[in-house]
């Protein structure tokens, strides 16, 4: 392994000299850049630092991708991004190849000292008239890069010359995210979306620079991961979905392909499991983990708070010790959520000696516990990390616990809220919540909450009112993307005005994916059709 990667490293560090070399011995290409400005480019999130020189590199036939030889990883993402270019441009840019007649133009993707950058994910982007060098400590800073460089990607060529050119504006970006987690929720128990709906949303996620995919695996209406110590979970769990329609589950051969998938374009799986409440879809398959007293029938409605495990019975800790050990074994992410919301008929000493049971057989399994903001009402300890949508107190209560915190607050951040009162989809409960309501809020100062314990934003999309994937990005765009844009950028960055405009400018993006956004009267669209 370490004499072929010296062989490629030679081969490539070849051809970028003789790329240096041939361009100064013969007559270099010579393009009349009309003037740009990169700090106007469309780019979401909003980078940290943008230092505009007002010309130009030309993305062409004759533009090559290198990568760094001593990294494997960014080998692929230098394919992802030759990918991409080839789905919007139609160009075929070739990846580390040596023999390129014509060449012009580099983009080096490489490997840097990662102590030289601000974090993991940090990456700089330096633009020339003849290369884009792209300086990543990590494959994951490089693929963050990466969509951004997709992003000023123009959507069409400019004919200066004979052939089909590109004209992506020059400059430098300095660049890193301002939370470490950076999610999105997807809950396909209340309905279930196959594996290729998964694929699509993590496609369009990766794109705006989210980290964290948290999938709501099973609730009272559904249980949709095949545990195969416990067969009847799925074989009658995974039977029924809100409104009585069929349901479904994903194997752990196709909850593995998710899990690749979402790898591949350096996204986390998170996997809930919601206990000790929202569990009737479980004691229904095996009635004895049931213990609200009443005998547990398949459900199909909305409402909320009826369902308990039995928290005092050893047989429920046996039962969750094969379920979280045999999902925690085909996730390689480093937490594992527990849920631990609106269990209202639990009661509250029976709450809290479950949830410190749980926590250790996640902690077993070398997994970190997520849980909704009730857990911090529990003896866990401080590396569990509490996610906030309704209760300031419990946010109180887990930062006296010195615990991390997700901000996830309902009115703000929730999905499934409709936008307005004529939305086709999504409930009110909390709030309704428009596109720029979803965007003006400041997640540094949210209740209060010290900046040391927030770990990052995540925006959840419950399902009761949408079954397919249309609806889902109905509800889900364009909010998302700015929920990306507070996870990443800082406050200082952030202007409603501004951002606006670079949200009107994604619609070609977002209709090459065949996304169904809900059209916002409040965003300019029409003027980018």
């Amino acid at each position: 392994m370490i004499k072929n990667n010296l062989i490629r490293s030679s081969i490539i560090f070849i051809a970028l000299i003789c790329f240096i070399a041939c361009n100064n011995q013969r007559e270099k290409r010579v393009i009349n850049f009309p003037e740009t400005n990169l700090a106007e480019a469309n780019m979401i999130p909003k980078p940290l630092k943008i230092i505009p020189t007002n010309s130009g590199f030309a993305l062409d036939q004759f533009t090559a991708i290198y990568t760094s030889a001593n990294a494997a990883d960014f080998d692929h993402v230098g394919r992802f991004l030759a990918k991409k270019i080839k789905t919007k441009t139609d160009l075929d840019i070739p990846v580390n190849v040596t023999d390129i007649p014509n060449l012009e133009s580099i983009i080096y993707i490489k490997k840097v000292d990662s102590t030289k950058l601000e974090g993991h994910e940090a990456y700089q982007l330096q633009i020339t008239q003849d290369s884009i060098i792209l300086n990543a400590g990590t494959a994951e800073g490089a693929f963050r890069g990466v969509q951004t460089l997709r992003q000023i990607i123009p959507e069409t060529s400019t004919n200066i010359i004979k052939n089909k050119i590109w004209i992506i504006p020059s400059g430098k970006i300095i660049d890193s995210p301002q939370y470490a987690y950076r999610g999105a929720m997807l809950d396909v128990a209340r309905h279930f979306f196959s594996v290729e709906d998964v694929k699509k949303y993590i496609d369009v996620l990766a794109y705006y620079k989210y980290n964290m995919l948290h999938l709501h695996l099973s609730d009272d209406q559904g249980w949709r991961i095949e545990i195969k110590s416990w067969p009847l979970l799925t074989q009658i769990g995974g039977k029924t979905e809100v409104g009585g329609e069929s349901g479904g589950f994903f194997t752990q051969k196709e909850y593995k392909e998710i899990v690749a998938y979402a790898a591949d374009h350096h996204i986390t799986i998170v996997p809930e499991i919601d206990m000790p409440g929202h569990t009737n879809s479980a004691s229904a398959s095996y009635p004895f983990l049931n213990g609200n007293g009443k005998k547990a029938e398949l459900y199909e409605g909305i409402e909320v708070g009826f369902s308990t495990f039995d928290t005092r019975k050893d047989s429920v800790y046996t039962f969750l010790d094969d379920v979280i050990g045999e999902i925690a074994a085909i996730t390689p992410g480093p937490y594992f959520h527990i849920g631990g919301d609106e269990s209202h008929v639990t009661n509250k000493k029976d709450y809290i000696y479950f949830i410190n049971k749980v926590e250790k057989i996640v902690q077993k399994n070398n997994k970190r516990v997520i849980g909704w903001d009730e857990i911090a009402s529990a003896d866990v300890d401080s590396n569990a990390i509490s996610q906030y949508w309704s209760s300031g107190e419990n946010a109180k209560l887990a930062v006296d616990k010195g615990m991390k915190i997700i901000l996830s607050p309902a009115k703000k951040a929730y999905l499934d809220m409709q936008y307005d009162s004529l939305s086709k989809h999504g409930l009110h409960w909390a709030a309704y919540i428009p596109t720029d309501t979803a965007y003006v809020w400041t997640p540094e100062e949210y209740e209060g909450i010290p900046s040391e314990n927030i770990l990052g934003i995540e925006a959840p999309l419950w399902s009761e009112t949408i079954s397919n994937i249309d609806e889902l990005e109905y509800l889900a765009f364009p909010r998302a993307i700015g929920y990306a844009e507070l996870g990443w950028s800082t406050k200082e960055n952030r202007d409603w005005k501004n951002y606006k405009i670079r949200l009107a400018n994604q619609i070609a993006f977002l209709n090459r994916m065949n996304v169904k956004y809900y059209p916002s009267p409040l965003i300019d669209w029409k003027s980018n059709n």
